[in-house]
């Protein structure tokens, strides 16, 4: 059994609420399927917590950005954040972050960010004809901050949804539940107001994390 997250943006609050879930099922595999930094402001605790699990990831577009001291070309407010990041992340996170792979295969489980295309930056329209022509059985991807399981005759995709920032009117931080050929997925609540404070005090408005209260899109491309 492994659990499966996605998408969490360093929203530490978040990702603590997942993890005592998944240690209440007594897992210890995690795998992540990238975008631990961006937008919120406990990057390193996010980086700290996941390196100390031995949490495997792949690389994500905001991960990416922070590896290549890049910007996001979509999003004035992501590059905010990923400038207040860039000042404050430690030397040993950068360097852990910069180690991720594109894509993780794991016998017939295939994991990327975005899409097998494109596996750091593409927001993936998943369907039975284009899983047919990549070899694997199970497929895993985030990006998109929305959950979505289905079964394709012989072949399963899943996007766990985002911990740190979902996008899908739920604000329930979310994640996913792998055992065998079975795929769970799972909502967690969390404390979407320390994080405010946090962001407050790192400088941010309401502007930047507003959108965690309904699990809205606004702010989020």
């Amino acid at each position: 059994m492994i659990a499966i997250i996605s998408d969490i943006h360093g929203n530490f609050v978040a990702l603590q609420a997942v993890l005592n879930s998944i240690d209440e099922m007594n897992i210890k595999e995690i795998y992540c399927l990238g975008d631990i930094v961006g937008y919120y402001s406990e990057v390193n605790k996010c980086c700290d917590e996941l390196r100390k699990r031995n949490v495997k990831c792949v690389m994500g577009n905001h991960d990416w950005y922070m590896a290549s001291n890049t910007f996001c070309p979509r999003s004035k407010s992501a590059n905010d954040c990923l400038r207040y990041q860039r000042e404050i992340i430690t030397k040993e996170n950068l360097e852990w972050i910069r180690s991720f792979p594109p894509i993780r295969v794991i016998g017939d489980i295939s994991m990327v960010h975005g899409s097998w295309d494109n596996p750091i930056d593409d927001y993936l329209e998943p369907n039975k004809d284009y899983f047919e022509q990549i070899s694997g059985k199970i497929f895993l991807s985030g990006h998109k901050h929305v959950q979505r399981l289905e079964q394709y005759e012989n072949k399963i995709y899943c996007n766990p949804g985002s911990v740190g920032q979902p996008r899908d009117g739920n604000p329930k931080a979310a994640f996913a539940i792998l055992e065998n050929e079975n795929i769970k997925l799972f909502r967690v609540e969390y404390n979407i107001q320390q994080v405010g404070i946090l962001m407050e005090k790192a400088g941010f408005s309401g502007y930047y994390y507003g959108c965690l209260k309904t699990g809205a899109k606004n702010l989020c491309w």
